[in-house]
């Protein structure tokens, strides 16, 4: 069990003091985000895709098939609708043709302007392509570049390098929207922009975007208009979780898994008609698909993570752990399911046809991309950033691949694989009252770059254990946090069983919920980590 971290004791005043010092600089305001004519490109993007439109040009774009990239495709239908223009939509399918505007994509496309969302930064081949064949290429992406750009017409990305774009840390359907704003200034059409704020939000918050800034007040408002829409995808939603006003979990835990669950077993294209859809009944019926594709998508990953966990060497720094038959669409999640349970990097990979494919996840302050770089010699292809990565080798070199990364490992500190907890203190049993929830739904919406507050309970005295769910694999835990109070706290711990300790004491991070039943408000306590 890890070491428990220090945890001074808060008050509702301290813990105010301590969350608005996180916005130091203040909140920001949707007026406040930048003119998207600084994003190096943009305009001259927005100039040719307009031109493309009043000189009635073939007019091709190419998607993604996460809720990003699903996302501002979505956005970018919506406002060619509304123009009224044709435009060729292609999202590709990860199986059949991999990720981005791929060659395999291009030969489905016949085009004048051929321009991308949420992908293309690194399309070195597709831009030779459309090169050859006299197609405009336009890259509005958000990842980060290699040393050198795609020959293209234009190359749209806030991370840039020559790029001065005050708020880099963007998402791709953030980049299509703020082009999709200059070409309307270009054409001089009346066109609201603010009508997408609500699948901004969405695409934010799924991409786990930094929560601060202009992001913190595009997904505020987006959430706000999504609680009135009448956009028939946002009324399914509100009727599917029973509820009119969404916050950012109810997105990030049940909206985008379906949404990208699309993409990861069968076709982007289910998510994109629900998201566009114009009427409540196609919403509807598109939804109950997402609904069914997650859940098999849950258990086809539940049966991989039990699989992995079986191939899991207990002396390994990374987790390497290959097999047949696993699912190309899960092995990220799989790799992120060993990183929570072993608190070690992970490496999942699916052997098809003598090759190994797949994800990593890393945890800590461990780079996890370093560390595969350095056995680059072994791999067909690799990419990513430090928390995440995928790769590609021949099957017959993983022995030597597993040993190469984990001798790397080997030389890094062993601090650098503690996960980074940040927990806030430890509150009175005072403090946990209705006040509290109101204090810190004032500094919502939390996610990246603003987490949720964590807080510590030491020692606390488990009075009672319940299980619950149709195989018993959720906990409810009755707890009262020092032992010569009398109030006790719901501790909900969901996919764990939990049995009550020997001493019968407990010793957790947990954050704070609202929990809304059958008309009664409650204050529920959302289990974390267990510390020894």
């Amino acid at each position: 069990m890890p070491n428990v971290p220090d945890a001074p004791l808060l008050n509702k005043a301290r813990l105010e003091a301590l969350l608005r010092s996180r916005f130091a600089s203040g909140f920001s305001k949707l007026s406040d985000i930048p003119d998207p004519s600084g994003l190096k490109d943009a305009k001259k993007a927005a100039k040719r895709i307009a031109d493309a439109i009043r000189n009635k040009e073939r007019i091709a774009l190419v998607g993604d098939y996460d809720v990003d990239g699903v996302t501002a495709t979505a956005i970018t239908t919506l406002f060619f609708r509304q123009i009224p223009y044709p435009l060729q939509v292609t999202i590709p399918n990860r199986f059949s043709d991999g990720y981005g505007v791929s060659e395999r994509v291009l030969e489905r496309i016949d085009a004048d302007v051929v321009f991308t969302v949420d992908n293309g930064i690194n399309a070195f081949a597709a831009a030779e392509v459309c090169r050859e064949r006299g197609m405009d290429l336009i890259i509005t992406d958000h990842h980060t570049p290699s040393q050198t750009l795609p020959d293209c017409y234009a190359v749209v990305d806030p991370k840039r390098e020559d790029d001065t774009y005050p708020f880099p840390e963007i998402c791709g359907a953030q980049v299509a929207w703020l082009l999709m704003a200059l070409i309307k200034k270009e054409l001089g059409l009346v066109i609201d922009m603010g009508q997408f704020l609500e699948l901004l939000a969405l695409a934010v918050i799924a991409d786990v975007m930094p929560l601060v800034g202009i992001n913190r007040a595009i997904v505020q408002a987006g959430l706000a208009q999504m609680a009135r829409s009448a956009r028939p995808m946002a009324v399914i939603i509100k009727e599917a979780l029973g509820k009119t006003g969404l916050g950012a979990e109810d997105i990030g835990f049940q909206i985008a898994p379906r949404i990208n669950a699309a993409g990861r077993l069968e076709d982007a294209s289910i998510a994109l008609e629900f998201l566009t859809a114009e009427d409540e009944q196609k919403a509807y019926k598109q939804y109950e698909l997402l609904t069914q594709l997650n859940t098999l998508r849950k258990a086809i990953e539940a049966e991989a993570t039990e699989e992995a966990v079986a191939l899991v060497h207990p002396e390994e720094r990374v987790i390497v752990v290959a097999h047949e038959g696993w699912h190309e669409g899960v092995v990220g999640i799989v790799a992120a399911r060993l990183v929570q349970r072993y608190e070690r990097p992970a490496i999942v990979l699916r052997i098809e046809n003598g090759i190994a494919k797949g994800s990593a996840r890393s945890l800590g302050n461990v780079s996890i991309y370093d560390l595969i770089a350095s056995q680059s010699a072994l791999l067909h292809k690799f990419g990513g950033h430090k928390m995440a990565a995928g790769l590609a080798l021949s099957a017959e070199d993983l022995a030597a691949f597993s040993a190469g990364i984990n001798a790397e490992a080997a030389k890094l500190d062993a601090e650098d694989f503690l996960p980074v907890e940040e927990i806030v203190g430890q509150l009175d049993t005072g403090s946990v009252d209705f006040e509290l929830l109101e204090l810190l739904e004032r500094f919502e919406p939390y996610g990246e770059g603003n987490p949720r507050p964590r807080f510590l309970a030491r020692d606390a005295e488990v009075v009672g254990i319940r299980h619950l769910g149709q195989d018993g694999d959720h906990s409810k835990v009755s707890l009262r946090l020092y032992g010569h109070e009398r109030q006790t706290f719901d501790l909900m711990a969901f996919r764990r069983r939990l049995e009550r300790p020997e001493n019968g004491k407990l010793t957790c991070s947990y954050t704070i919920a609202k929990n809304e039943w059958n008309g009664r408000v409650s204050i529920q306590m959302m289990l974390e980590r267990i510390y020894g």
